[in-house]
């Protein structure tokens, strides 16, 4: 017999902010129950929420695995738009609700971020501050570097935010070009980039910056292959995820002068999803690189408001009201269509 009396639980499986006092103002307020943990595996989340009514998760994988192991659970909730690391189809199986945040929570950051690392890379800043603190006062210590006005900018997948990095692009005085298999070449012309195949993308761009999901289909997505199609005075910006390009083959690319440099928001490990992570990846010793801490998206205002939707997600659902931004709704009708009597 269910107990009608239990306060619902609301556990946020990992986050990296100073506190949860956000979240807990709005999920207390509505009569739940917060529980707050630190998980780095699979097993952590079930030993954390098995029993709980909803999740939250930043980081943390909410897989198979833990799925299986939820005894009550009704939503899970992203801390932001990408659901890589939760199994929405083990979700849906389950009856589970995946909710995200849409992406204008941090659309202009992550474009800003993009065209800094462009331009980091690009205008070698960072050589240039290395060469002069320790007294190296010449021009001559970041050559070459050539100018952007006129250069081609490609963009792997072409959502709002690469939109976004495409306007800024436009505004540098760059030709846009987009590759994105989900869009009609008439969409992507009408949102200001030329329609490219993937290609001519690599082929032919001087600035590559990818913006796309981390899925089956784009993990890796960039690897030898694709690397050594490209002008070797190519930049290389990835804003999205860090698997969609094979470290390995980067770090030889750049190493070996096949493009010329990168700027990453994220490496392949993603260090935030792992427990005593230690900085032992090659890219670090390469001067040609520029690697900011999967700190796109931040500002104190964006970080606010994906605290604030998450949390306001999980109270609707379990108080009978629907979320903003469902993932898996629809799948999840069809599935308790099929199952009903």
């Amino acid at each position: 017999m269910a107990d009608n009396t239990r306060q619902k639980t609301v556990v946020i499986t990992d986050y990296d902010y100073h506190d949860v006092d956000i979240e807990r103002t709005i999920i207390e307020e509505a009569g739940l129950r917060l529980a707050t943990a630190q998980c780095k595996s699979e097993d952590d989340v079930i030993a954390a929420a098995r029993d709980a009514e909803a999740i939250i998760a930043q980081y943390a994988t909410v897989g198979a695995k833990a799925i299986s192991a939820l005894t009550r659970c009704e939503v899970i909730a992203r801390y932001g738009t990408g659901t890589d690391i939760v199994d929405v189809d083990a979700a849906t199986r389950r009856g589970i609700l995946v909710t995200n945040v849409p992406s204008d929570w941090c659309q202009n950051e992550v474009a800003d971020h993009a065209m800094a690392l462009l331009l980091a890379a690009a205008r070698k800043i960072c050589v240039y501050d290395r060469a002069t603190r320790p007294g190296v006062w010449r021009w001559q210590s970041g050559e070459p570097v050539h100018r952007m006005q006129g250069r081609t900018l490609g963009l792997l997948s072409f959502g709002a935010i690469a939109q976004a990095v495409a306007a800024r692009a436009a505004a540098f005085g760059m030709r846009v070009v987009a590759h994105d298999p989900y869009m009609a070449p008439g969409d992507v012309a009408a949102r200001g980039a030329s329609p490219v195949s993937l290609g001519d993308l690599i082929e032919h761009a001087d600035y590559l910056v990818i913006q796309a999901p981390l899925t089956e289909e784009t993990y890796h997505r960039i690897g030898e292959a694709e690397l050594r199609r490209m002008k070797p005075t190519l930049i290389l910006v990835n804003t999205a995820r860090g698997p969609i390009v094979n470290d390995d083959a980067l770090y030889l690319a750049l190493k070996e002068g096949w493009i010329a440099g990168a700027g990453l928001d994220d490496i392949e490990e993603e260090p935030a999803k792992q427990r005593d992570w230690k900085p032992a990846n090659p890219l670090f010793g390469l001067d040609n690189v520029v690697i900011t801490p999967h700190a796109a998206y931040y500002s104190e205002e964006a970080i606010r408001a994906v605290r604030d939707f998450a949390a306001h997600e999980v109270v609707r659902v379990l108080t009978g009201q629907p979320p903003l931004s469902p993932v898996n709704a629809a799948q999840l009708a069809i599935v308790q269509l099929r199952h009903s009597p």
